[in-house]
Parts: structure tokens; sequence; C-alpha cells
């Protein structure tokens, strides 16, 4: 997975923190922006069998998906305010979008193949 900075004004010490996976972690709101700001805009909703971005207007099937980064967060104190951030695209990176899932108790109802194509870490993108 990869590494995700705040922003540049962020001290060297607090980069390495978060580049080490210890002490710093991103909320799910500054996940998003990140994204956004690289990119990723689309809405990502789930629909079983494949993803719909646009009110259904444009379909992403499994075949069609790159998972190009993910990001986790958990909230200790609370073990239902689990959740992990998908930064997906489509082959041909036209689409660019974000689908939030929960894994705790609560989290939306995938096909297997969808699931597979998120579980999958070979199809992470190591350049999105």
């Amino acid at each position: 997975m990869k590494n995700i900075t705040r922003n540049t004004s962020m001290d060297t010490k607090a980069k390495e923190m978060h580049k080490s996976g210890t002490g710093l972690m991103l909320s799910l709101s500054e996940g998003i922006k990140s994204f956004e700001d690289r990119g990723y805009t689309a809405n990502i909703v789930p629909a079983f069998d494949h993803f719909s971005i646009n009110d259904g207007k444009i379909k992403l099937l499994p075949t069609d998906i790159n998972l190009d980064n993910i990001m986790r967060f958990e909230n200790s104190s609370d073990p239902d305010d689990q959740s992990i951030l998908y930064a997906i695209s489509n082959k041909d990176k036209t689409i660019k979008g974000l689908y939030v899932d929960s894994f705790g108790r609560y989290h939306d109802d995938l096909s297997t193949e969808i699931q597979e194509s998120l579980r999958d870490s070979r199809l992470i993108n190591k350049n999105p």
C-alpha cells in the first residue's frame, strides 16, 4: 500500500512516521481529499455484481477494475468505525474514483467477483 501525506507543510519527522505506518493516521476525509487531489473524483457506488458511476450511466465490471490504492481506517475506541477507501480506475484510466466500504459488522453486499477484484493485491497499480 502506498503512503499518502496530508500536505507539503507536514514536517519531516511526521512524514517519516506516516511512511513507517506508526504514530500518524489520516482521517477518512483527509484520505478522500488526498485522492481527489490526484484526480479520483468519481463517486463509485456498489451494485452487487458491478460498480455504478453517475447514477448508473457508467458500469464498472470486475474485469474493468484497476485497483490503484487502498487505505484502511480503524477507530480503536469503536470497532464499528472501520472502513476501507479504495482508489479505483478503469483499464484505460479515463475514470478515476473512490469507493468506501466498511470492514466492520456492516458492509456492502458484493458479488464474489467484485470482492476478489478488491482483495487481490496483485491488481494494485504501483504507479497510479
